[in-house]
C-alpha cells in the first residue's frame, strides 16, 4: 500500500492495477522532420501489429503513427495513434503518450536499432481506448498505464488497466 504524507496525517491511496494486454507494434522506416524548436522530431509510421489479453485481443491496422520528438534533455517524448481491430471485429482508436530514457549506453543501442532489455530503461506509456462498439464500450470508462520495452521490430508494452 502507498500512503501519502500531508500535513493531516497519512492518508493511504492504493493503486492497483490488473493486466489488460500486450501490445506489440510492427515499425516502419522514420521520416526524420529534424531539429524543430521543440527537439528532434521523428514521424514513425506503424506497419501492424497485435494486442493480445483476455479480454482485449486483435491485430493493429496499418496507418498508425508515432510522432516522437527528442527533447533538449534526451527524453524521447511519444505521441501514437493506432487503430485496432479485435478478434470479433470491433475497431477501437488507441492513444498514448509516453516517453524513454535512460543511460547513454542503452540509449546508444536503442539509436543502433537493437532490442534493449525493459530494466535498462524507463519506458512507460498512458494509453487511451475509446471506441462505438457496445462489446468494448468498458475501454471508454478507464484508464491505463503500459512498460515498454524495444524490440527488433518496434515496441512491445505490457499494459495494465488502472482499477
Amino acid at each position: 500500500m502507498t500512503e501519502i504524507q500531508t500535513t493531516r496525517g497519512v492518508v493511504p491511496y492504493p493503486l492497483h492495477t490488473r493486466p489488460l494486454a500486450i501490445l506489440t507494434a510492427v515499425l516502419d522506416e522514420p521520416h526524420r522532420l529534424g531539429a524543430t524548436p521543440v527537439g528532434e522530431r521523428k514521424c514513425v509510421p506503424v506497419r501492424g501489429g497485435s494486442i493480445e489479453g483476455p479480454r482485449l485481443s486483435g491485430r493493429i491496422l496499418s496507418g498508425g503513427s508515432d510522432w516522437a520528438v527528442t527533447n533538449a534533455a534526451g527524453i524521447l517524448e511519444l505521441n501514437v495513434r493506432l487503430v485496432i481491430e479485435t478478434h470479433d471485429g470491433a475497431l477501437i482508436n488507441c492513444e498514448y503518450l509516453g516517453m524513454r530514457h535512460g543511460p547513454a549506453d542503452a540509449m546508444a543501442e536503442l539509436a543502433a536499432g537493437k532490442a534493449v532489455d525493459y530494466r535498462k530503461i524507463y519506458f512507460r506509456i498512458v494509453p487511451r481506448f475509446d471506441t462505438a462498439d457496445p462489446r468494448y464500450n468498458w475501454l471508454n470508462r478507464m484508464l491505463a498505464v503500459g512498460i515498454g520495452e524495444r524490440l527488433d521490430a518496434g515496441p512491445r508494452y505490457h499494459i495494465h488497466e488502472v482499477l
